[in-house]
């Protein structure tokens, strides 16, 4: 009989445990504080859309959906695909849920994301992603809370040295006039560019301007520059104008651009330089075609999305959730007695843990390192006397309490702590 085959993770995932994991919830726990400040609703979809939703949304000659899409034939819903990113699948739950109603909507949803491409630093098959949308607003102050909500959320993180590109793709008649201008002067070079940039000459010329190859810099670097109309022109400004009144810092960057045609006005990164060439921590854009471009009426929006992981490498270790009280049982009657007071101290919101074993200067020291404010005592003449010896950590002042008498001195060391990490402010 032959060995069973090692089981393994799938390449490209990861598991993740202590610190990992403490940077991943801290990102989280992060967005959901910023995104209720800013008044953007919690929303869930799919893990899973027909393919359909996003060939249509992001074009059916981008990278993603040649060649990175997690797609596999269903039983009865044809072409099903894995999501690569946030937005297609809240347009269509906007279009099929019949969300409409709630339009203008500020909606806020993190989770998994599925891409087939070479793992690499930050990047992963399965990957995570925070996101946010304003559906069904036209107002160019949409973009800047949104890009605001962004700013705060990477100052939250602690996250410095980053610069926020911005520029704007004008509005259609901009981008068509600045779409065939491209395509003349790249035309005149086309032996010249990158195998790449040819492809994207024939359906997609904005995206030549992203290009990192080196044969194709010097002429990106000459490309004519998009001639904004009176109405782009002003949409633009207000955008500027309500990041400076809001204090936002900013970088013009006329060669940043978003390939496909349902994209319009303002479109941004939020870009550091602490992981190499692709340092993009947070970007997004207005996109106010791509609800029609699944069959619906002309609906304004604009959106942003994050990686997870990305901004988990880039945040200070987080502090470890502190427990408020260890229970130090001496034998099994003490035991007993440690469980039932654990369950009333958790049911009035205490973190509580039992250490049942080893030496009681061993079991101190562990209620020490897990922050403990205070711990609970438990040994044979505690149990006959139906009652607790409370050592408040901090002061080493202990006193014999009874089991119902905990939640107050408890109470009062978690309140000290309180006004200890808000630096005394009462």
């Amino acid at each position: 009989m032959s060995k069973a085959a090692k089981i393994r993770s799938i390449k490209g995932t990861q598991s993740l445990y202590g610190e990992e994991a403490d940077r991943f919830h801290a990102v989280v726990e992060a967005f959901d504080r910023v995104r209720r400040l800013y008044g953007f609703k919690r929303i869930e979809v799919p893990v899973i859309e027909q393919t359909a939703v996003f060939a249509r949304t992001m074009g059916e000659t981008t990278d993603v959906v040649s060649k990175e899409m997690w797609s596999f034939e269903s039983r009865s819903e044809g072409s099903v695909t894995l999501r690569p990113e946030f937005t297609a699948g809240i347009a269509r739950a906007y279009l099929s849920e019949g969300w409409q109603m709630h339009a203008p909507m500020k909606v806020a949803v993190h989770g998994p994301a599925f891409r087939y491409e070479r793992p690499q630093k930050g990047r992963y098959r399965q990957f995570h992603q925070l996101d946010a949308e304003i559906i069904g607003s036209p107002d160019p102050l949409a973009d800047v809370e949104l890009l605001a909500f962004g700013a705060q959320l990477l100052d939250e993180l602690g996250i410095g040295g980053v610069t926020l590109k911005l520029n704007t793709l004008g509005d259609p008649e901009s981008r068509e006039q600045w779409r065939a201008a491209l395509v003349d002067y790249f035309s005149s070079h086309r032996a010249e560019l990158s195998e790449d940039s040819r492809e994207r000459l024939e359906k997609n010329p904005l995206r030549i301007l992203d290009s990192k190859d080196p044969r194709d810099k010097a002429f990106v670097a000459d490309a004519p520059k998009m001639q904004l109309s009176g109405e782009a022109e002003d949409f633009f400004g207000r955008v500027r104008a309500g990041l400076d009144a809001s204090g936002i810092a900013y970088e013009l960057d006329p060669h940043l651009v978003r390939g496909l045609d349902y994209y319009r006005h303002t479109a941004f990164e939020f870009v550091t330089d602490r992981l190499g060439a692709q340092g993009t921590v947070l970007a997004g854009g207005r996109y106010d075609g791509l609800i029609e471009a699944l069959g619906g009426s002309h609906t304004p929006a604009v959106g942003w999305a994050a990686g997870i992981e990305r901004l988990g490498m880039l945040i200070d270790t987080p502090v470890p959730d502190a427990i408020d009280a260890a229970i130090i049982p001496m034998g099994e009657a003490a035991m007993a007695m440690a469980t039932g007071i654990a369950a009333d101290l958790r049911r009035a919101h205490f973190a509580t843990e039992i250490l049942g074993s080893g030496k009681m200067k061993k079991r101190m020291a562990r209620a020490d390192e897990a922050g403990a404010l205070a711990a609970i005592i438990i040994g044979d003449e505690e149990v006959e006397k139906g009652e607790v010896q409370f050592k408040a950590l901090g002061s080493g002042e202990q006193r014999a309490l009874g089991p119902r008498e905990l939640v107050g001195p408890l109470m009062e060391l978690v309140g000290e702590r309180i006004e200890r990490d808000l630096g005394g402010v009462s």
